[in-house]
């Protein structure tokens, strides 16, 4: 019976409270990012599927001219969505390797922790939200100073 009182005694002072809080937080960061290295991994997969389908870009020839018009408007459409669906993979890449290297979640401009709320949003976000909008205003302004990490960053 005495070991038992002398346990939960333990577990009250506070040291032992803060230890166990720190592992508890250790835990739940683990599974958090353990939560977005399986998203990214999924969407990476869905991503490298898509890719391989791509059908919308052959070209094709018609007797009719709205017809040719039509179908380059089209082939283009579908150019574009390859374009910026291998970006995306390529943003998907680079956030797993992050995840392996124990630097996701860290800003690479500021070095600052990107918020939680942006992760689950964008969980190949590779800067927080004032980074990105600051390369987003400079990409409008045609700033070419920025790093090109900071200006291709979703």
């Amino acid at each position: 019976m005495k070991p038992r009182f002398f346990g939960v005694f333990l577990m009250a002072h506070p040291v032992h409270r803060r230890r166990a809080a720190t592992k508890m937080t250790i835990k739940t960061a683990h599974n958090e990012m353990n939560g977005f290295q399986e998203l990214l991994e999924r969407k990476e997969a869905d991503l490298v599927h898509i890719l391989r389908r791509r059908d919308g870009i052959v070209i094709e020839k018609s007797a009719d001219q709205m017809d040719e018009i039509q179908y380059a408007t089209e082939r283009d459409m579908a150019i574009r969505n390859v374009d910026r669906e291998s970006n995306l993979l390529r943003d998907v890449k680079d956030a797993l390797r992050r995840i392996h290297e124990g630097s996701f979640g860290t800003c690479m401009e500021c070095e600052s922790a990107i918020s939680p709320r942006r992760l689950a949003a964008v969980p190949w976000a590779a800067l927080c939200i004032q980074c990105q909008e600051a390369a987003e205003q400079a990409r409008e302004n045609g700033d070419e100073s920025l790093p090109a990490a900071l200006l291709n960053a979703a």
